[in-house]
């Protein structure tokens, strides 16, 4: 972003080229460009505790504002821009073929999610993984929610974010698969509609991914605070352990429809936790504070184990009672009534030195988790 008007700079490939070198060796953060030039993507190391994502988040931050004070510029984690903005195109083949394919809806994407990365033993546990984990995935839509501006006016949801990637052909839920094999097909019958270039543009909110051993959960916005982003991650971890633990333990998934949870997604973009949600077993209106309870209850063992609980409950209960970071941004516009006051305060937080995790914890036990932000992968 412009350090003074807050508008976004398109300047990604200068930047990387320029910060070349500079990056760490090893598993330590890395930067990579995406589908616009004013987007830059920091990639996460592989981590087995909180204390570890905390600091590869801030890490991969600090990596992104060196880049960008290269170029003039600063790197604010938010899902959308406050600020009116036509993006500009990366021009790589595949990027060229889709704008030519999709038109206005690539033309005007700039979007900004937190995907992370699980480790899973088998594609097999990863798909058993995928269809218990997909009730409580607009939880985390929630919990999240970022982006209340687009285009410069308040869009009246606390992710609008996630209303405008929905408009691509795979973006969303899914139906159950109950086993690998399913998926693959499924797949399949996607790629042989020709609607999709490739299998990279399967936008599930969550899937296996196709470069690492892992599930990828991609349904929450990108943070502002660092400490929410550890958290979130910390949360989607715990929902793959319990999860593979259900499965193996032979308890069947809840047998929730796409287009119930595509409802409970939307009325996550919409409320963030500020209004009702859907509960996520029950489908029916609930409060916020009942759907965050029923997710924490049901990941509370795995948190447990991993000697999270203690910092993810304390987190989560700063957000339930300060609201999302929507609720922020807001406050930001009726302090200052100026979006680029909005951004200001965005960047701040963006590196905040308060927004750590309140304790060092260790992990006793659990699974390797890893995190790409900020952009949402095309």
């Amino acid at each position: 972003m412009d350090p003074v008007s807050g508008r976004p700079v398109p300047a990604a490939e200068l930047s990387l080229k320029r910060a070349a070198g500079r990056q760490g060796p090893g598993n330590a953060p890395a930067l990579a460009s995406e589908v616009k030039q004013e987007q830059l993507e920091a990639v996460g190391p592989v981590c087995s505790t909180l204390a570890e994502m905390a600091e590869s988040i801030r890490g991969g931050r600090s990596l992104a504002d060196e880049a960008a004070r290269s170029v003039g510029a600063r790197a604010a984690a938010l899902a959308t821009s406050p600020l009116p903005v036509v993006p500009t195109l990366v021009p790589g083949p595949r990027y060229l073929h889709m704008a030519a394919r999709f038109g206005l809806t690539l033309r005007e994407q700039l979007t900004c999610g937190f995907h992370v990365h699980v480790r899973v033993t088998s594609g097999e546990e990863g798909v058993a993984v995928l269809d218990r984990i997909r009730v409580w995935l607009p939880v985390l839509l929630a919990l999240s929610s970022k982006s209340p501006f687009w285009q410069g006016t308040d869009s009246g949801y606390a992710s609008f974010r996630y209303q405008a990637w929905n408009r691509w052909p795979t973006a969303g839920p899914c139906e159950l698969f109950g086993s690998e094999r399913e998926y693959r097909r499924h797949i399949k019958s996607l790629l042989a509609t020709g609607v999709l270039l490739d299998e990279g543009m399967v936008y599930f909110d969550a899937r296996l991914s196709r470069n690492h051993p892992t599930v990828e959960v991609r349904i929450a916005d990108v943070c502002m605070d660092p400490g929410h982003a550890a958290t979130i991650a910390a949360i989607v971890r715990a929902l793959v352990e319990q999860a593979a633990q259900e499965w193996r333990a032979g308890t069947a998934a809840p047998g929730v429809s796409a287009a119930q949870l595509r409802l409970a997604a939307w009325k996550a973009s919409e409320s963030g936790v500020e209004g009702t949600l859907l509960h996520p077993l029950e489908v029916t209106p609930c409060t916020a504070a009942e759907a965050v309870q029923a997710l924490l209850s049901h990941v509370c063992p795995a948190l447990a184990s991993s000697g999270d609980e203690e910092q993810v409950t304390l987190e989560i209960a700063g957000i339930l009672a300060s609201g999302p970071g929507a609720r922020r941004q807001r406050e930001a516009m009726m302090d200052s009534q100026s979006l680029t006051a909005v951004v200001m305060d965005a960047i701040g937080r963006t590196h905040g030195k308060d927004s750590s995790p309140r304790s060092p914890l260790t992990a006793r036990t659990g699974r390797l988790a890893s995190f790409h932000g900020s952009t949402d992968e095309l």
